[in-house]
Order: structure tokens, then C-alpha cells, then sequence
């Protein structure tokens, strides 16, 4: 098993495994992982909220031997890794990928990722993988709409060793399997259990209120919608916002 690096408490675990990458070059898969992290970073400006102790927070350092316009195969295949995990350890729950990347059981949010890359020419140099998975928490403060762990789904203690272990294990299993001939099954899984995949909702799209459904992502990572006359609006992460 890849080192891990336990931390009692850190600013972002990403935040770490990116300075620790400027100095040296860690194994393949090693884990930074904090009880704690003062300034848990979520997408694009978000914080992450987590209670000390109760949750799996951290980061994995991943050396893909991918192009650089390859990057969202990477964010599909560590998304995958977690969903098959989940699917395991809560039976009977639907669970789907929120674009473009959240952990959903049914309309609430169990896990977040917050991938960073680095790029040297046309090639990945490294990925760190930030996830953030609600384990034993129960009660949440911020204002985030909808969070759920999975302590609050079964009822049940879960021990936070073990669980790192088993997706750890699923996602790496999803990673390593990463080649040009297994980029149509990731891309295939990826829409099949894309969140809300097919079915009509409001969206907030540049600031308009759009009625459309959700048909897939293209090759750019890009979210695609149809809305009711037919045609496709195309949306970069800060262009759309879900109503949930």
C-alpha cells in the first residue's frame, strides 16, 4: 500500500500534497489525510465543511500518463472509483455523479472532489485528487443545501480507517485500468449514472431560468443540455447552477 501521510490538522490537504510535490516526488498513490482542515477547499470558490474526526478528508497524488486534453477522462474514472464504492457500502440507494463530479444519494451530497493538475508541455506532470466524504457526521452548520453522510443514511458508526482502505482500493481500481481502450466504458459508466441524466428540471444557465434536461457531457468535460425546442446549450462549470 502507497504511504499515507496522516496530518492532526492542515489548512487543505490539496494544499499540502501540491507543496510536497515542489520539494520531492512522493510514490505513486501516496494519501495525505487530516482529522482536520482549517480551510477545506471545495469547487471553484466553495469551502468544504467538516467536523473534526468524523469524516475522510484528503487527498491522493496520481501521476497519469495521459495528454493533457485528457484530464476530464481522470475526473470521470476517480468519480467512478467513489460511485462504486458507494454503490457497495449503501445498497439500494441511488446513487449518481452530480456534474461534475459530486457524490449523490439521491438529492443530497455524500462525497466532494476537488481535482488539480499540473501540466508540463502537452502531457499531465500530476493529478491530486482532493475528496472530502461524509462518514460519521450528523449535524451540518454551513449553508450548504443539502449534505448527507452515510452514518445519516444507515444509522450506523462506520470506523474511518476501513473505509479510507475501501475507496482507496475502488478508486485506484478504477485509475489504473485507465487506457485508450477502456476510455469508451468510463465514458459510457460516466453518463449512465450522471445525476438527473434525461430528465426534465429548471437550471439557472447564465443567470436565465432554462426547462431542459441533461444529456451528457462532451468531450471538453462541458455539461450539455437540451431544453424544450430541441436544441443543445452547451455549459461550463460556472455557467449553470442546478435547483435542487
Amino acid at each position: 500500500m502507497p504511504a499515507i501521510i496522516r496530518l492532526p490538522e492542515t489548512k487543505s490537504t490539496n494544499s499540502y500534497a501540491i507543496e510536497l510535490l515542489s520539494k520531492e516526488h512522493p510514490e505513486e498513490g501516496c494519501v495525505i489525510i487530516t482529522d482536520y482542515q482549517t480551510q477545506g477547499k471545495g469547487t471553484d470558490t466553495n469551502t468544504w465543511e467538516s467536523e473534526k474526526g468524523k469524516n475522510l478528508t484528503f487527498s491522493l497524488i496520481l501521476y497519469p500518463k495521459l495528454a493533457a486534453d485528457q484530464q476530464f477522462l481522470l475526473n470521470k474514472a476517480i468519480s467512478l472509483g467513489i460511485y462504486d464504492f458507494l454503490v457497495k457500502e449503501i445498497p439500494g440507494h441511488k446513487i449518481s455523479i452530480k456534474w461534475p463530479n459530486d457524490l449523490y444519494v439521491e438529492d443530497q451530497k455524500v462525497c466532494g472532489i476537488l481535482i488539480q493538475n499540473a501540466v508540463m508541455g502537452n502531457k499531465l506532470q500530476y493529478m491530486v485528487a482532493g475528496i472530502g466524504l461524509n462518514v460519521n457526521q450528523t449535524l451540518f452548520i454551513s449553508d450548504a443545501p443539502n449534505p448527507v453522510s452515510l452514518k445519516m443514511i444507515t444509522s450506523l458508526e462506520y470506523n474511518l480507517d476501513e473505509i479510507l482502505q475501501k475507496l482507496l482500493y475502488s478508486i485506484l481500481e478504477r485509475y489504473t485500468h485507465i487506457s485508450p481502450e477502456t476510455a469508451g466504458k468510463i465514458e459510457s459508466d460516466y453518463q449512465t449514472v450522471l445525476y438527473r441524466q434525461g430528465e426534465w428540471h429548471d437550471y439557472i444557465v447564465k443567470g436565465v431560468k432554462v426547462f431542459s434536461k441533461i444529456t451528457g457531457t462532451n468531450a471538453y468535460g462541458q455539461l450539455l443540455l437540451k431544453n424544450q425546442t430541441g436544441k443543445t446549450i452547451v455549459c461550463d462549470l460556472k455557467e449553470v447552477k442546478f435547483i435542487i
